[in-house]
């Protein structure tokens, strides 16, 4: 195996990569409920935002009569209900996955918009797994990269590969040409795939478990060329 030039540590998005999408598919309840229809705006105003800058989203979209506060809330209620009903929690493979990334010499990071706590309750087993800090919260600092990759950890943006499932994040890779492997939701009702195509996004799995040593090699390498956004 050879050792990588430039890739030195992974963050790894919580929700829709390391655990089952559960977000998406709680949205798109509430939304059915206030009668209102699914749209790739919805998406792309709440996915990777700030709660309280969502809720306030939802709230003037659907001309709802609560606070911020309490639209938050209602969230929570509605997903603990759908907890109950559908498969969540770690992702097949992922043990298997995380050991990939060490044996390649990567440190780990985990983020996402929830608190530490979601992260050592869902992923109680990993946690040896992951670097530094761990699991990062992003909720203040949407959508994080600059934060994780300067603040955090002190490297340079083509050091850390990003692995996320929402397009908004791609985008902010992009723009600072930061490596990223997207990992869209099969929601059916989802944009999320659509909206990372049009983003230019050059890696794309269905799951982690398609991400093996020689994709972050290829990934390396753009990053070690300077290539990482280029299809030519």
């Amino acid at each position: 195996m050879n050792k990588l030039k430039s890739l030195s540590l992974v963050a790894l998005d919580i929700d829709g990569v390391a655990l089952f999408d559960t977000f998406s598919p709680v949205i798109y309840l509430l939304v059915k409920k206030w009668g209102g229809e699914y749209t790739r705006d919805i998406e792309r105003n709440v996915f990777s935002q700030q709660r309280k800058k969502a809720a306030a989203y939802l709230i003037n979209a659907f001309d709802l009569q609560m606070s911020n506060d309490e639209l938050i809330r209602t969230y929570f209620e509605e997903r603990d209900e759908y907890l109950k009903k559908f498969e969540n929690g770690p992702v097949p493979g992922l043990r298997e996955f995380l050991e990939r990334l060490k044996l390649a010499g990567l440190k780990i990071v985990c983020y996402g918009g929830l608190e530490k706590e979601h992260f050592y309750k869902e992923m109680a087993e990993y946690t040896d797994f992951f670097d530094g800090e761990k699991y990062i919260c992003t909720n203040d600092i949407r959508p994080g990269i600059k934060e994780i990759v300067t603040d955090y950890y002190g490297l340079k943006y083509e050091n850390v590969l990003f692995i996320d499932d929402v397009s908004r994040v791609a985008e902010e890779a992009k723009s600072k040409n930061v490596p990223f492997i997207g990992v869209p939701s099969d929601f059916k009702h989802g944009f999320q795939e659509r909206d990372m195509r049009l983003a230019g996004v050059k890696y794309m799995v269905s799951s982690i478990r398609d991400i093996d040593y020689s994709l972050l090699e290829q990934i390396d390498e753009d990053a070690a060329s300077g290539s990482l956004w280029d299809y030519e």
